[in-house]
């Protein structure tokens, strides 16, 4: 088990190991939830889902033109949550 230390603010830091597990990257998000007996349940947040996150994250970083089926396979796999 780990043990964390509370800063003044109330905050807490997770240590690397933590992260790795969750399998967060910096900038992500974590959801923690509160459970029975004073525990706290924590995941990766789920990415928030709309056109606008996704529209133009590639413009300009390669030359290649994607056809509609590879958009529609990498959108599949993307929500699938099988690329990270």
């Amino acid at each position: 088990m780990t043990t964390l230390t509370v800063t003044a603010k109330g905050q807490v830091t997770l240590k690397k190991e933590l992260l790795k597990h969750l399998g967060v990257q910096p900038g992500q998000k974590v959801e923690v939830d509160a459970v029975p007996g004073g525990q706290l349940a924590m995941r990766a947040a789920k990415p928030g889902g709309g056109w606008k996150e996704v529209y133009g994250m590639l413009a300009g970083e390669t030359d290649k033109v994607a056809t509609i089926e590879e958009m529609n396979e990498a959108t599949r796999k993307g929500w699938a949550g099988l690329i990270k």
